[in-house]
């Protein structure tokens, strides 16, 4: 929750201050390509060295490194105010330390959750995002209007990193067991290819990862149209557009307790999945032709729409998954996608300043739902396996 804190408090005032002090949608999409351009390639070589290490001595190492950047960058943006190449030297930066981090949690998160427990693990785990949002999204908003200093901000979110990484010391380092060192080039070869030799067998997850690739690109690029939107129409102001996040974090937090308090049966996922797509296509393309009333109500459907479908991906396809394969797949998973984020970004901010934020919107979203009715309702039986995947141990198939 401390770490969420601290990533909310920033991100939001970055995007802003950048579309504010460049006034283009493209530079701001390329801001936030720096930071994942380490995703096009690193996570295939560090998934190896993590699914072989201690996962936790990584992470709290990270988190250590990643408040200690905070407070270098705090000092030089103290010096020198707003620097565009700055923040995109510290985002790619950023970006490496965040590749590694999110495949060494994505790999051993799953461990501490007792087998049978999946859904409501995930449920956990993905209503701390939504909860801290929620809360902290207008107060990051109204702390930018107000002109706070970002150096104070930086300053603050050093302090938290740094916390958090000491409280996680405290978490008991289930799942590790020492493995054995790649000896030779040859053997660390082998295992870098390991992954994708896995996927090669499992057009389930090759169709789930592609669709989540895509709509997640379009997802990002959809998000900077609307804050474009926002920032450049005289009706709308910066506090209304993080009350309407708000509202999608709070629908998000329902969406997590429905998934904790009620079992939701393997069987069922893919269907309820399917339709979580579709709904959540179509509360797109209409969001910015709305009353801001109705944007508030869209966003809040959105969120529960979006925690469902979150949770019930994550405990199938991290089930489905063996333990000793978890970063290499999902370093995969991380590079198609980060491809997809940059592709998207970039389209949807050149189109956007060319033919108007509202019209992309629609149009980047139909490719969305395109994509959920060839990658996910066409192949169903191939699909179906992944969704109903359960673990009768840890982290492993029955």
């Amino acid at each position: 929750m401390i770490s969420a804190i601290a990533g909310q408090a920033i991100s939001l005032p970055f995007s802003l201050l950048v579309f504010d002090e460049t006034k283009s949608a493209l530079l701001s999409a390329i801001m936030f390509i720096s930071s994942v351009l380490p995703n096009f390639i690193l996570p295939l070589f560090i998934a190896p060295l993590i699914d072989r290490g201690n996962k936790k001595k990584i992470i709290v190492t990270l988190d250590y490194l990643t408040g200690v950047l905070y407070l270098l960058v705090a000092a030089v943006y103290y010096r020198t105010g707003f620097n565009y190449q700055l923040l995109i030297v510290f985002s790619f930066v950023a970006g490496v330390i965040g590749s590694i981090y999110q495949l060494a949690y994505s790999a051993w998160y799953p461990d501490l959750i007792p087998a049978g427990f999946e859904q409501q693990g995930f449920a956990v785990s993905s209503s701390i995002y939504p909860t801290v949002i929620m809360i902290v999204s207008p107060i990051a908003a109204w702390l930018y209007e107000i002109q706070l200093p970002v150096y104070y901000l930086l300053v603050a979110i050093a302090l938290l990193t740094l916390t958090a990484a000491t409280f996680e010391l405290f978490i008991r380092n289930l799942g590790f067991k020492k493995a054995e060192k790649t000896t030779n080039l040859r053997e660390y070869v082998a295992d870098c290819k390991a992954g994708f030799v896995f996927l090669r067998q499992e057009k389930g997850l090759r169709n789930i990862y592609s669709y989540m690739a895509i709509t997640g690109g379009v997802s990002m690029g959809v998000g900077l149209m609307v804050q474009a939107y926002f920032q450049t129409v005289s009706f709308l102001t910066v506090a209304m557009l993080g009350f309407l996040r708000s509202a999608e974090t709070l629908g998000r937090m329902l969406g997590g307790l429905v998934q904790y308090k009620f079992n939701i049966k393997p069987e069922k996922r893919y269907g309820i999945t399917k339709f979580v797509y579709f709904s959540y296509g179509i509360l797109d393309i209409v969001l910015l032709y709305t009353p801001y009333p109705f944007m508030v109500v869209n966003r809040f459907l959105c969120g529960v729409l979006g925690m469902t479908s979150y949770t019930l991906r994550e405990a199938s396809v991290q089930s489905y998954l063996p333990r000793d394969m978890r970063a290499r797949v999902n370093a995969i998973f991380s590079v198609i996608t980060s491809l997809a984020l940059v592709v998207f970004q970039l389209g949807t901010g050149y189109v956007g300043d060319m033919f108007g934020f509202r019209r992309t919107a629609v149009s980047f979203t139909f490719l969305s739902l395109a994509a959920a009715i060839v990658l996910i309702a066409i192949p169903s039986a191939v699909n179906r396996k992944v969704y109903e995947a359960t673990r009768v141990g840890q982290g492993e198939l029955p």
